[in-house]
């Protein structure tokens, strides 16, 4: 009876008695991080912005946990970090700041659509692609050879421009040879530094940062291997071996942490490092690393120990690229951990160059990564 009417009489209590009842009903958790709002100054750094708005809210908050996330990644001694890159951010600027990533050593491995990785190629050639608008006339567009990605333009010619090229490279590819996305990518990024054209193959080659690209014909590439096939020249690129070959990342460190910009193909071959190191190993597990045992299967999982996601996807329509990290918990693919890991609702070419500055601010020396050039120990010399 006594706490029914002092639940009727709640709004009359004083103050001090209020925060009292707020504390024994709801607990100490629930205000143990006050919301502080930002104060304007003249010259902040991007990474104080960013570190202030970690203690605000939404997705500026989100943004804010992911710069503090990835900060942690590099701490670490043992962890291997590796990039998804979905979507069409080539064409939108965004190349330059994989290939600043990379340089640094703040990411180690890139798995990315066929098209991240090719698109960039027409700009690094110094063609370039164009500020336009998505208000336009497309086939208007179409008559004039002009290719719209929303509002950018590019030039047909400029495209086929950048195909002949990376087809003069394929053709230098030995026919006899099985090839994963990461061989045939890191073989392009050499024959691109040769031209000195700083495309992201050419940067993750010249740092031993593989690309995988799982869906790489769907982009330039297929199309190139056809031109190079016209000429009686054939390229094989085997995904079976290039999917051991990219397990195998699972079984030479101790821990993994990952980064999506988009989802799509990047994001999941990305989280099978996580669980499929199980059936590589048949089930006996990686000796040195700490892992979890499915209670019904004789099955190892090795959940990545960080995680970033920046996509503009929503989770209710049961697509991977709007899919929580907390959903991939329940796969052994994310670990559970508080403040290991952050999603963030924002356009990618908002959050990627807010972050990367952040990072630069934060972190002003080359990390000191692990060696991932034994994926390249076996290919055919040029």
């Amino acid at each position: 009876m006594a706490i029914y009417s002092l639940t009727i009489n709640f709004k009359y209590l004083p103050s001090n008695i209020k925060r009292q009842v707020y504390t024994l009903t709801m607990g100490n958790d629930y205000f143990t991080k006050k919301l502080e709002p930002i104060k304007v100054t003249k010259q902040k750094p991007i990474s104080q912005l960013l570190k202030e708005m970690s203690r605000t809210a939404y997705q500026g908050r989100k943004l804010g946990e992911a710069v503090d996330v990835w900060e942690n990644m590099l701490k670490e001694k043992d962890l291997v970090i590796a990039l998804g890159f979905a979507g069409s951010m080539s064409t939108a600027g965004q190349w330059t700041v994989i290939n600043w990533l990379m340089e640094n050593r703040f990411i180690d491995v890139l798995v990315s659509t066929g098209a991240n990785v090719s698109e960039d190629i027409v700009d690094a050639m110094g063609l370039g692609y164009w500020q336009g608008s998505h208000m336009v006339n497309d086939e208007e567009l179409l008559d004039a050879d002009v290719n719209r990605y929303y509002d950018v333009f590019g030039k047909e010619t400029d495209y086929r421009e950048m195909e002949d090229l990376v087809t003069d490279y394929v053709m230098t590819c030995n026919q006899d040879y099985q090839y994963t996305s990461a061989e045939f990518l890191h073989g392009l990024g050499q024959f691109l530094n040769k031209k000195n054209i700083p495309a992201i193959t050419a940067v993750a080659a010249a740092n031993n940062v593989p690309i995988f690209s799982p869906a790489m014909v769907d982009s330039a590439y297929g199309e190139t291997f056809l031109l190079a096939k016209n000429k009686g020249h054939n390229v094989h690129i085997d995904s079976v071996k290039e999917f051991d070959q990219f397990v195998q990342i699972g079984t030479k460190t101790k821990e993994v942490g990952v980064i999506y910009v988009g989802g799509g193909v990047p994001k999941d071959l990305t989280q099978l490092i996580a669980i499929s190191v199980s059936p590589m190993t048949e089930d006996q597990g990686v000796q040195g690393r700490k892992g979890g045992l499915r209670k019904s299967l004789q099955e190892y999982y090795y959940p990545h120990k960080y995680a970033i996601q920046i996509t503009t996807d929503s989770p209710q329509w049961g697509g991977l690229s709007g899919c929580t990290l907390e959903e991939a918990i329940s796969w052994g693919k994310i670990n559970s951990q508080t403040g290991t890991r952050a999603v963030c609702y924002c356009d990618a070419t908002i959050a990627l160059p807010l972050i990367a500055h952040a990072l630069a601010e934060r972190v002003p020396e080359k990390r000191n990564a692990p060696d991932m050039s034994w994926i390249f120990k076996d290919m055919p010399k040029a």
